[in-house]
């Protein structure tokens, strides 16, 4: 990647002392070198063993990196961090692999060890849908925005890249909650409603939300009624404050999620 934008992304991470970073997709190291400048202890992460072991040659002499080759979402935090009797806080970074960016995200979200914060390469698609605003929302913006306040930094184009591919990406940047940001009880239940919600985005609320419930129609048009909300808005336009009213309602009544 050129290096001005791995300057910028370095730079977003905004390094606290005394916090451990945890590099994801270490690669060659060309972000490893510009962290490994501001951190005070930086556990690069790759699960290549070739790129693993000249990342290890390449950092010998730098008591504040440690090279770990592994597969990220097969080891928890407190896994990667106990290489270095280390705990929180700590913050994750990286290049995400296009096809398991998401899911790098929510196996840090959803630890028992969550980071301060995540500042994530992705592809723009991606990026844009995690960082969504109010009434633009995905499913994984309101996933991902229960646990964290999340903001697309910016983008870079496909020519930053050698070899370039074939889609733009763009970081964002999640810090991370202390508290989830709306009380839901059972987070999986919720989750499994707000995504039955998105069931058919383009459709109406009413009948995306009966279509994933495997309700009739009339029984969610109901539950809206009783939570004050238009059936006819799209899934996209609710806020996390109304998924959680409709999901506490719904959790006394007959409809399950």
């Amino acid at each position: 990647m050129d290096r001005r934008y791995l300057s910028r992304i370095a730079n977003a991470a905004r390094l606290q002392p005394n916090e451990t970073v945890i590099e994801v997709g270490a690669g060659s190291g060309a972000l490893t070198f510009l962290l490994a400048d501001q951190a005070d202890r930086l556990i690069a992460v790759e699960v290549d063993p070739r790129l693993a072991e000249a990342l290890k040659a390449r950092f010998t002499g730098r008591p504040n990196v440690t090279v770990l080759c592994a597969d990220i979402l097969e080891l928890s935090p407190q896994d990667v961090l106990g290489r270095l009797g280390a705990g929180q806080p700590y913050g994750v970074i990286g290049n995400f692999p296009y096809f398991i960016g998401t899911a790098i995200l929510r196996h840090f979200l959803r630890a028992e060890c969550k980071p301060s914060w995540l500042v994530a390469t992705l592809q723009d698609e991606v990026a844009q849908r995690v960082s969504a605003p109010a009434g633009q929302m995905s499913y994984l913006a309101v996933e991902m925005q229960l646990f964290a306040e999340a903001r697309l930094l910016f983008r870079i184009p496909a020519r930053a890249f050698r070899p370039a591919p074939k889609v733009r990406s763009a970081v964002v940047r999640l810090d991370v909650r202390p508290l989830l940001a709306i009380d839901v009880g059972d987070i999986d239940r919720f989750l499994r409603f707000a995504q039955a919600g998105f069931a058919a985005p383009r459709k109406q609320l009413r009948n995306s939300l009966a279509q994933g419930l495997r309700v009739p129609a009339g029984v969610v048009v109901e539950l809206l009624k009783h939570v004050g909300l238009d059936g006819s808005r799209r899934p996209q336009t609710l806020a996390l404050s109304e998924w959680t009213s409709l999901f506490q309602f719904q959790a006394r009544t007959l409809v399950t999620a």
